[in-house]
């Protein structure tokens, strides 16, 4: 006779959601979910600032591209949240914004057609589409690596992800820009550490809600006490307009070159691969187990997100680390909280002046949070790391030459400036090539060799 206990437990644990799907109430999700958007602001204008400004663009033409970037990371981040019918979408907290991978390949294909930026950004939108399609195509092929992604892979891939981001934090704390007179001044590296000491504090005496909003808490106040010392910006709050619309083909109609288009296909490779780590990492952190079918989703809804972003003047995308970082740090594992940022992203997208505000965060103020943020991240693939077999296997060369690898750029920026162009962006990511490293190493030593793992 079936024991009725036996049945009541079995039944509750077929009724326990998620950490992943779990429903939390609106207050919670319009909270957390600004808290991503705050985060992943200076990257969501980070390439636009830059792209925009190489071009000679005016003032009010960067703005709309800053626009039109928060508007496509709002849409992206839905796909990946809410997902398409099972075609599209990961259904995991990734944050997506533009990916900064593809800055130096833009550039180039734009200052190609100096003097005419209107046909400039038309080339690298259509190079975006076509690119984003191919993406979107060769998604099933790169979902089968997830084979070659055993725990010391996901580790040394999570890990490396960890100390990639790190330079980024330095890099805010000092001032962002060192053409700039108070790059690395006392004012913005006290500026940081009070942020990081503020969310410190904050996370050991804060409880429950309170405690997971810390960064949010942090960026506020110490956006507040920049404004008091007058180390913010707000020239772009009172220039930006009140409502403003993305319409499709801004700049003009596509044009196609062969050239960008290779260009912009090689950057998609690197792209996919980082994001197949960021996906493989972002689920080891919720928990959600990773299948092949779900990875290939993760991947088609950043490649579908570029194909429309190129429709819609902005570039492609991929997850940000910092969010994979803000989740590892405040433990809120809901895709409900990306839902919630990809909704604010996209009101944002709508709303120029609002957009101009949250872009008027110092960057100081960022990179005081991104030593947390960033930190947490090495932290999740150590604990990875954790649970790998060493003793009898190889698996500590794996781990020390795949991040010995991934920190030639850190440490030297130009280390492959004279190889071919195509070298240049595939490599001169310290994730892609750990990532690489990492894989191709895990091959030779444990499928080759059919040694234990």
């Amino acid at each position: 006779m079936e024991n009725p206990k036996i049945s009541v437990v079995e039944n509750e644990e077929q009724n326990k959601i998620a950490p992943v799907d779990e429903k939390l109430p609106i207050s919670q999700l319009i909270i957390f979910g600004l808290q991503h958007v705050l985060v992943m602001c200076a990257g969501g204008v980070a390439v636009s600032l830059i792209l925009g400004n190489t071009l000679g663009l005016s003032k009010e033409q960067i703005v709309f591209l800053i626009n039109a970037d928060l508007l496509m990371a709002g849409v992206a981040t839905l796909i990946q949240g809410v997902g398409l019918k099972g075609f599209a979408g990961a259904k995991a907290p990734l944050i997506e914004g533009a990916s900064m991978a593809a800055v130096n390949s833009m550039v180039a294909i734009g200052l190609s057609y100096k003097g005419d930026p209107s046909l400039a950004l038309g080339t690298i939108f259509c190079a975006t589409f076509i690119s984003g399609l191919i993406g979107l195509l060769i998604a099933p092929f790169f979902g089968k690596l997830l084979r070659f992604f055993p725990k010391v892979v996901t580790g040394s891939v999570i890990t490396i992800m960890g100390i990639c981001l790190i330079p980024v934090a330095i890099k805010w704390a000092a001032g962002n820009n060192p053409a700039s007179p108070d790059y690395a001044s006392p004012k913005n590296i006290f500026l940081a550490l009070f942020v990081l000491v503020t969310i410190l504090i904050l996370s050991k005496v804060l409880k429950g809600v309170w405690n997971n909003i810390s960064i949010l808490l942090g960026l506020i106040i110490g956006t507040i006490v920049a404004s008091i010392f007058k180390m913010v910006d707000y020239s772009g709050v009172s220039q930006a307009g009140l409502i403003g619309l993305d319409m499709p083909f801004r700049f003009g109609s596509f044009h196609f070159d062969i050239t960008a288009v290779i260009s912009m296909t090689l950057v998609i490779f690197v792209i996919m691969t980082q994001a197949t780590g960021n996906i493989i990492a972002l689920h080891e952190i919720v928990g959600k187990p990773l299948d092949e079918k779900n990875l290939v989703r993760g991947l088609r809804a950043e490649n579908l997100s570029t194909m429309i972003g190129g429709v819609f003047n902005t570039f492609p995308r991929t997850a940000l680390g910092q969010n994979i970082g803000l989740v590892n740090m405040t433990g809120i594992k809901s895709r409900y909280t990306a839902v919630s940022a990809g909704i604010i992203l996209i009101a944002l997208g709508f709303l120029p002046k609002v957009a101009a505000l949250v872009a008027a965060i110092p960057y100081p103020v960022l990179g005081g949070a991104g030593f947390m943020m960033f930190g947490m991240i090495m932290v999740g693939g150590i604990k990875s790391l954790g649970e790998v077999k060493f003793d009898g296997t190889k698996n500590g060369i794996i781990v020390a030459i795949s991040i010995g690898i991934a920190m030639i750029t850190l440490i030297i920026p130009d280390f492959y400036k004279a190889f071919p162009s195509w070298v240049n962006t595939i490599f001169q990511s310290g994730m892609t090539t750990g990532t690489i490293t990492a894989i191709f190493l895990n091959i030779v030593f444990n499928e080759l060799g059919n040694s234990k793992k």
